[in-house]
């Protein structure tokens, strides 16, 4: 019983997990945008998503993925998603690779869907303590 529990709610407890490794990507980028040479970063949270859920975990999505390269440092977050560089729009003369207006939407997007996925476990944790109840 407890396996399926923890099945049951693993999907929304790993992107949420995700989706907070990615705010804290996000909010690096927004606070080195001043910063020479400092290159973006974000993941891919599609193949995260994927890549977690073929592990048993969990994922998301992103922009377009020729928004993104692969890093020639071999980084990733602490779960082992690949850390990626964000391809420049538009170049800068320091050589910093933040979009600024990028960055905040995604940031904003990210919060609200980080938000939905805590209702959403919120919701399957009610569901599981209306069946225990009425089973009782």
């Amino acid at each position: 019983m407890i396996g399926k529990l923890d099945d049951y709610l693993r999907f929304n407890e790993s992107a949420l997990s995700l989706r907070a490794q990615r705010q804290q990507v996000l909010a690096s980028n927004i606070a080195n945008a001043d910063t020479p040479n400092y290159k973006a970063r974000d993941i891919d949270f599609a193949s995260a998503m994927a890549s977690a859920t073929a592990k048993g975990a969990g994922g998301m999505a992103t922009t377009a993925a020729n928004q993104l390269a692969q890093p020639n440092d071999g980084s990733t977050l602490p779960d082992g998603t690949p850390l990626l560089y964000r391809q420049p729009v538009q170049g800068s003369a320091d050589g910093n690779t933040v979009d600024m207006d990028m960055e905040r939407n995604q940031f904003a997007d990210n919060g609200i869907r980080y938000e939905a996925g805590i209702s959403m476990i919120n919701q399957q944790i009610r569901n599981i303590m209306a069946a225990i109840q009425s089973g009782s």
